[in-house]
């Protein structure tokens, strides 16, 4: 590499490390715990879950509309925003809200058996784990928070891109991953944090593109709502959307979709008026067979009123990966097992990220030129810098 060509990267990935830094560690370290959310709810929801059957609630059970007239019976006055499925056990979740259109802070998740019909009350709240998650996608500033992170993700991968290239080259003189011990200690700082970076680089590469794909969620899903299922939904366009006075049969609707989509496990419904659905449909999503593609979703829209079948059609590949991509943020794919891996990654992260701030703060004049010139000797300029 010239010399103009090392700069130019070297202040690429300084500036692209230096920005979002902050942020980067804050969602490291909220994220860490998020990683086991899973096992964390369960424990909580062991008591209410010990008596739960085997045969998974999107398989079968009590009806449907049976289940939905149960939930609502907790919480008078409002409306079934989603109905969510187990494929486990019998668990069934119903959201519910004050209107249509409920944000996230009005909803209410209420736990049902659907083998006994029995109402298991609202879901446990952790209070710390919801601070966590919040901070994690939108530091409680909302659709601009979310953005905010999602462009500190996109910087984030220009740093770990810009570090390697800038790896190649400080490293074609020296053994791979070598740590200058004899050096002082700024030097074997700075071998930490490209050794460390190096062996992590695959799995922050995932995350970081993960995390920026969910920073943007909300204006995915508009779009797809805007366009697919505005397609889809074309012959509802004169109609006022319905009241849920007029929503008819779930059952009906959930045959109807199945029909079109045999052999597919239903993973959630979005009713009439959400985001996931129009002012007239019961979006009823159905997963893949595989564990690498369960969530795969295939929407299925069923007029809400008649429970006749509109369309069913795959999502646009943007909004599949959408889909995946949380799961895989957080290393929901592989069970325990990979979740740990996740974490001890997490942790590496976070001494990437610590020494990182360090070598900034502790810069020295002239330290510019210096690092350049390094570079461009493969690490072997000086033997007591």
């Amino acid at each position: 590499m010239s010399r103009e060509t090392i700069k130019f990267w070297y202040l690429v990935h300084k500036w692209s490390s230096l920005i979002p830094m902050a942020f980067l560690l804050m969602l490291c370290v909220t994220g860490l715990p998020l990683i086991f959310h899973d096992e964390i709810d369960a424990a909580m929801a062991d008591e209410a879950g010990s008596a739960l059957a085997e045969t998974p609630s999107a398989e079968g059970g009590l009806p449907l509309d049976a289940m939905l007239e149960t939930a609502l019976e907790q919480r008078p006055g409002e409306v079934p925003l989603f109905m969510a499925f187990s494929q486990d056990d019998s668990l069934l979740t119903v959201t519910t809200g004050p209107s249509p259109d409920a944000d996230g802070s009005q909803m209410t998740l209420l736990f049902l058996d659907r083998a006994t019909g029995e109402s298991l009350g609202p879901a446990p709240v952790n209070q710390l784990m919801d601070f966590l998650l919040t901070l994690h996608t939108d530091m409680f500033l909302g659709l601009p928070g979310m953005w905010a992170l999602g462009v500190c993700g996109i910087l984030f991968l220009v740093a770990l891109v810009s570090g390697i290239v800038l790896y190649a080259p400080f490293m074609r003189r020296l053994p791979f991953g070598t740590v200058r011990t004899d050096r002082k200690p700024r030097t074997r700082r700075l071998d930490e944090h490209n050794l460390l970076g190096v062996v992590a680089f695959a799995w922050m590469m995932v995350v970081g593109a993960t995390g920026a794909i969910n920073a943007f969620a909300n204006p995915l899903t508009d779009s797809w709502r805007e366009s697919e299922v505005a397609a889809m939904t074309a012959g509802y366009g004169a109609q006022q959307p319905l009241s849920p006075d007029e929503y008819g049969s779930l059952d009906a609707a959930m045959a109807a979709a199945q029909e079109a989509l045999p052999g597919r496990s239903p993973q959630f419904v979005g009713f009439p008026g959400g985001d996931w659905s129009s002012g007239h449909h019961y979006a009823i999503f159905f997963q893949g067979d595989r564990p690498v593609t369960q969530n795969l979703l295939t929407p299925a829209l069923v007029d809400a009123r008649s429970s006749q079948l509109t369309d069913a059609r795959t999502m646009p590949a943007i909004n599949q990966a959408l889909m995946m991509s949380k799961p895989l943020h957080f290393g929901d794919y592989g069970g325990l097992p990979l979740k740990i891996i996740w974490a001890v990654m997490t942790l590496i992260t976070i001494w990437v990220l610590w020494t990182g701030i360090l070598l900034w703060l502790r810069r020295r004049s002239g330290r510019l030129e210096r690092r350049i010139a390094e570079i461009q000797s493969g690490g072997t300029l000086g033997k007591a810098a």
